[in-house]
């Protein structure tokens, strides 16, 4: 059972910037594509973004957080970042990281191959 752990959230006003980081002891991260979702209040859960295994070549960003959210992985930290920038007070959410073994973030569903989630650490973009 893999258990991932994210942190980095908080709050911050609106323009701010926040760093998120999913990371896991047990096993390595490298063979996993991990995706970032995200919740709020009374709306659905929402796939922001996602990186593939291994190298991470392929990434994947929902049109609402394009050009804002960077997604990087440290394999030699086990950690997956999802850096975040010019914060939005419709960022506010629940944000959530998942594994996908051997996954290529291709899928138009994210969720549907995921194989582990995290707990999730909350994000609120208030002045």
């Amino acid at each position: 059972q893999l258990q991932l752990v994210e942190s980095g959230g908080g709050s911050v006003q609106p323009g701010g910037s926040l760093r998120l980081s999913c990371a896991t002891s047990q096993y390595t991260l490298e063979n996993y594509a991990i995706a970032w979702f995200r919740q709020a209040p009374g709306k659905v859960r929402e796939g922001v973004s996602c990186i593939s295994h291994s190298d991470g070549r392929t990434t994947y960003y929902a049109e609402s957080v394009r050009g804002r959210f960077t997604v990087f992985r440290d394999n030699a930290e086990n950690t997956v970042y999802l850096e975040m920038n010019t914060l939005k007070p419709e960022d506010t959410a629940v944000y959530s990281c998942a594994a996908d073994l051997f996954g290529d973030c291709q899928d138009d569903d994210l969720s549907r191959s995921i194989d582990y989630w995290g707990q999730g650490t909350q994000v609120t973009v208030s002045s």
